[in-house]
Parts: structure tokens; C-alpha cells; sequence
């Protein structure tokens, strides 16, 4: 047997709310962490009563608490890359970004978590300034689906002239790349456009007629922020992310009644 000290520990914290029904949030970002072989820790921002069906509560952490959740993680054990999710308030936002910051954070993933699979919102109408004034600045890699990135930019996006105009401008909030996610899209294939500043890049996969899309971003963003970790750039972590997020989809199967969670292991089935 190898000496497990002699490897190198990969690690990755998420920040971000808990999804009772295990397929988003918290839990979807350390079962992607644990499938990359990344030791995932987690600061939690929120606790929702949810399932595949509907999010039926939700309880902010208080900020005093999420701090010092950042503290304890990164004082003692650190991490490689971060990643962020469901950041519902601006006043919660305001404390992850010091906090970002605080540690000197550089490999950071930004989802800007809006709305779950179901509908329901997770993202206050006035936090939206707070992510684009003082997260998205600090991001790394910045994750917006179509939906989301229409909110933060104000444009109506429906061609590839729009993804492109859109994705420029979230670069100029300050992140260093910004990949908007295709699957809200149409066509017969899933198309993600990666915008590095200076040119676009794509990353596509057969569009798949399936319910069991439940934490997709949340997977998506955690699967690159693993990438980050183990010292990936970033268009070999998104093309790692996209491969792994695709077949995650494809051997997925029913939990519960509505939208099922992606299968995170398949890989180890």
C-alpha cells in the first residue's frame, strides 16, 4: 500500500446554501469534489427545506456565523480554489466578499444562483447590484446561465451575437473569465461559450430530453473550481467540467417526482 502522505491534498471549500434534498447546494458541490479526488469543505449561507418538487423554506445564515465559517475553514485547513452558490441577501454577500478577500482568495468560481430547477427564487431582486459590485469583481471564473445572465446585463439573449455581447459584458464587472452555460438554450446541442477576454471559446455536448438536471450549475461550477484546485487553467477545468456534467446527466436516474438530481458517482458504478 502507498504512503497517502506522500499525495498531494487538493482541496476546495464551497460557499453556499444546503439543499435538504441532496441533489444542489451544498451537498451537489462536495459529491462533485469527492468525484475529482478534492477535499471538499463548506461554509453555509443558507438552509432550505426542499426537494425535487418545490423549495418550501429557506433560512439565511446569520453573517456573524458565516464569517466566521470562512475563518475556521481557511484558517486551519485552507484551500486550493473556492467556489460560491446560493449568496441570497446582499447583506450576506457583502460578508463572503470580505471574506474572499480576507484570505486572499484568487481562484475563485462564481455561480450567481438566482432560481432552482423548480422555479423558485433564490436570489433577492436587490442583491443583484451586490453580486455584480462586490463578488463578481473578485471571481476568477463567473458561471451564468442564459436566465441568469439576462439579470445581470439587462439584454435579451437569444442568438450567439447576444451570448457573446453579454458574456463581454460581465467580463468588464471584473471576472477574469466568464462562461455562459447553454442549456437553457435551444438546438440540438448544449452549447457553453467561454469568454477569456480576448477570445470566445466552445465547449458543446448533445442536448439530452431529461428531467434529472436538478443542481446542474451548482455540479458545473464545483466540477471547475476542482479543476482550479488541482492546479487545471481554466479551458482544461471547464472542458473537464463540461465532459463530467454531461455524463453525469446521462446516467442519471428518477428521485423523487420532479426535476431528479444528476448522478454524481456514475463514474463508480
Amino acid at each position: 500500500m502507498s504512503d497517502g502522505n506522500q499525495r498531494t491534498r487538493y482541496k476546495a471549500l464551497t460557499i453556499a446554501g444546503s439543499d435538504s434534498g441532496g441533489g444542489a447546494g451544498i451537498q451537489a458541490d462536495l459529491k462533485t469534489f469527492a468525484a475529482f479526488g478534492v477535499y471538499g469543505t463548506s461554509v453555509i449561507t443558507a438552509v432550505t427545506a426542499q426537494n425535487t418538487l418545490s423549495v418550501d423554506a429557506v433560512q439565511e445564515i446569520d453573517g456573524d456565523v458565516i464569517a466566521k465559517q470562512i475563518d475556521a475553514v481557511m484558517g486551519d485547513i485552507g484551500a486550493h480554489a473556492v467556489k460560491t452558490g446560493m449568496i441570497s441577501s446582499s447583506s450576506i454577500i457583502e460578508v463572503v466578499a470580505a471574506g474572499i478577500q480576507r484570505h486572499s482568495i484568487s481562484k475563485l468560481v462564481v455561480d450567481p444562483v438566482m432560481v432552482s430547477a423548480s422555479g423558485s427564487r433564490l436570489l433577492r431582486e436587490d442583491a443583484v447590484d451586490a453580486l455584480k459590485s462586490m463578488l463578481i469583481p473578485l471571481s476568477m471564473v463567473v458561471t451564468p446561465n442564459i436566465p441568469e445572465a439576462e439579470v445581470l446585463t439587462g439584454l435579451v439573449i437569444d442568438n450567439r451575437a447576444s451570448v457573446e455581447r453579454a458574456a463581454r459584458d460581465i467580463h468588464d464587472l471584473g471576472a477574469r473569465y466568464v462562461i455562459i452555460k447553454g442549456g437553457h438554450g435551444s438546438g440540438e446541442d448544449s452549447i457553453d461559450v467561454l469568454f477569456d477576454g480576448g477570445k470566445f471559446h466552445e465547449f458543446s455536448a448533445v442536448r439530452m430530453d431529461t428531467q434529472n438536471t436538478h443542481g446542474t450549475g451548482c455540479t458545473f461550477s464545483s466540477a471547475i473550481a476542482s479543476g482550479l484546485a488541482k492546479g487545471d487553467e481554466v479551458h482544461a477545468a471547464v472542458q473537464a467540467a463540461k465532459e463530467y456534467v454531461t455524463e453525469a446527466i446521462r446516467y442519471a436516474y428518477p428521485i423523487g417526482q420532479g426535476h431528479g438530481p444528476l448522478n454524481h458517482f456514475y463514474a463508480y458504478e
